[in-house]
């Protein structure tokens, strides 16, 4: 069968099959050179200097984000042209992934390639990709990108930086001030947001991170990533030669918005090195450490935690390279039909806002809830900063924050899906239609599949009916006030994650057993049949949530009906289960699969 792509928000709507979809299971050799080349970067490099670079020693983080640029990991997705090695989206993620064990240095390394070097690669002129990517390519230069304002946080188009043009037309004045800028204290390049004159929406431009008229605070204090510089950087009058200009005038907040929907999805994948270290470390940990004549990992209750950290962790990742394959996949369509490189892998990204905005969320939420766990394993040793899992702990708070609060990505989850269906892009209301006339007539308690795939699919499938039953009803009688009900939409956005976490894990794991054959194929399962029975539990808490808040009388008691029904999955027994997941990683003493 030919693959048909998976556009934006479709998998709502559509069945995946397990051969279309691609697992880390499927690296090539090349590949996991990269990933190898990363770690061992962070072997010899940064984690025997943790403590120096939390300190933020003088010139060290410009220095490791130079010798990364030596080894070509700082171009991994940039093309051959402009000294990058022009890999995939997938290959540039799983670098990404390796760097996420990092701590401070994966947030600098992360703010070059990403939000530091895209907005010039995605939407430079030929000239301003010649004369800059290479050296950010190479590490020559630190890259930074400078939106947030003191009064322009998630509402970025809130800035009051501005660009006024110079009487000979050779430069835009460029007076303001930017806060939160990551590798602001060393920074060669900047991408500045600001409004032209007295424009209502901002332009972007590329500026001299050394210019005559730029000064920065002192290094902000922060609670965790303290090896990152974070600056307060102002502009007095600085000059920036037109030509600088990115794109066309009043086009920033659309590269500032497109980037973001980069930076999600990215995000999503950074945490997932971030987890795996930690559940090593807890493993190592329950494994060394003796209490009551046991060790740690012998307890039932220890080996249920380290069971819950690699079920999430398992299901991120599933999420994340799921969606990485679909970006390459349509940034290949556009590059076929004659599109530029850049363009295209941003086109793409931007096309899976939706699945950027989820997998920031559940990522970052995954990796709290891990490391937390990581402290509680390690009890008061886990509280001394003497440990490894106190400075991953700290670390792991801003990634709910970062590009855009899980709130804001939330809210923005479901008003992309919304605006979609508006647009037919998506026929989400033409299906809840049906689904809600399904529910009149709905057998409670339909028979389920006897093959062990199919019965995962089969309550994949009622989740799907679940969320769109409640979108459809609650679009029925709120209209374009939902938007306004914000409890609605954030529920709305918990069961859209753990649907699509659910589902990309089941094609995962159908995918590993009849194609690859894996020897731990029992494993997966557990994983599998733990997932989809909270998720259906998660779903119907989320949906029950949601329909209390808008129905009452005979429609609140027929969405009940169907809520259970398409939320019902049969017990399995997770003690089990967790406890054979916990026993394979405490056999092997690290993240093993």
């Amino acid at each position: 069968m030919e693959k048909e792509l998976m556009t934006g928000g479709a998998f709502l709507l559509r069945d995946t099959r397990f051969e279309d979809v691609f697992i880390p299971e499927e690296f090539n050799e090349e590949q996991r050179m990269i990933a190898q080349t990363c770690q061992d970067f962070l072997e010899t490099e940064i984690f025997p200097n943790l403590d120096r670079i939390d300190a933020q020693e003088e010139g060290l983080m410009r220095s490791l984000l130079g010798k990364a640029g030596e080894l070509g990991l700082l171009g991994i997705s940039l093309p051959e042209k402009y000294l990058g090695f022009g890999q995939s989206f997938t290959t540039a993620m799983l670098a990404n992934e390796k760097f996420g064990a990092g701590y401070s240095f994966s947030v600098a390394y992360s703010a070059h390639i990403g939000i530091g070097t895209c907005p010039t690669s995605y939407y430079g002129s030929e000239e301003q990709k010649e004369k800059y990517l290479p050296k950010l390519a190479t590490g020559e230069w630190t890259a930074a990108y400078c939106l947030t304002e003191p009064n322009a946080g998630s509402d970025a188009n809130a800035g009051k930086t501005k660009a006024v043009l110079s009487e000979d037309g050779k430069h835009y004045i460029l007076n303001g001030q930017k806060m939160w800028i990551t590798n602001g204290g060393f920074a060669d390049v900047l991408t500045v947001f600001a409004k032209i004159d007295n424009d209502r929406v901002l332009s972007a431009f590329i500026v001299d991170g050394h210019s005559e008229g730029i000064t920065l605070n002192p290094e902000e204090k922060k609670m965790g990533i303290k090896g990152s510089s974070t600056r307060q950087i102002f502009f007095n009058d600085v000059k920036v030669p037109v030509e600088n200009l990115i794109g066309c005038r009043g086009g920033g907040f659309r590269i500032a918005l497109d980037i973001l929907h980069m930076g999600r999805i990215k995000l999503g994948g950074i945490v997932i090195g971030a987890e795996k270290i930690s559940i090593t470390q807890s493993v190592n940990y329950a494994n060394e450490r003796k209490q009551f004549g046991s060790f740690l990992s012998e307890f039932a209750a220890i080996k249920s935690k380290i069971a819950e950290q690699v079920i999430r962790t398992f299901t991120n990742e599933s999420a994340v390279y799921r969606i990485c394959q679909h970006i390459d996949e349509l940034k290949d369509s556009y590059i076929e039909k004659g599109m530029d490189h850049g363009k295209a892998e941003i086109k793409a990204i931007s096309q899976y806002a939706i699945e950027a905005a989820m997998m920031k969320v559940y990522g970052s939420e995954v990796l709290d809830f891990v490391v937390d766990e990581a402290v509680q394993i390690h009890g008061g040793m886990g509280f001394s900063s003497e440990s490894k899992v106190e400075r991953g702990y700290r670390d792991s708070r801003i990634n709910r924050i970062f590009e855009g609060t899980n709130e804001i990505n939330r809210l923005l989850t479901i008003d992309s899906t919304l605006k979609k269906a508006m647009k037919k892009e998506i026929e989400i209301f033409e299906m809840a239609d049906v689904i809600l006339d399904e529910i009149h007539n709905i057998d409670e308690h339909p028979p389920i599949p006897e093959d062990y795939y199919e019965a995962k699919h089969f309550y994949i499938r009622g989740f799907k009916k679940a969320i769109l039953m409640i979108i459809g009803q609650a679009y029925r009688n709120l209209k374009n006030q939902l938007v306004q009900e914000q409890e609605i939409m954030m529920n709305l956005a918990d069961m859209m994650m753990q649907l699509y976490a659910a589902e990309s894990t089941a094609l995962r794991v159908e995918k590993l057993e009849k194609i690859h054959n894996s020897p731990n194929t029992p494993i997966y399962r557990d994983i599998l049949d733990v997932f989809i029975y909270d998720a259906g539990c998660r779903i119907r808490k989320s949906g029950m949530d949601a329909i209390a808040s808008f129905v009452d009388g005979d429609q609140f008691e027929k969405m009940y009906t169907g809520l259970h029904t398409y939320t019902r999955v049969i017990p399995v027994n997770v003690k089990e289960s967790r406890r054979r997941i916990a026993e394979k990683i405490i056999e092997d003493n690290r993240y093993s699969l």
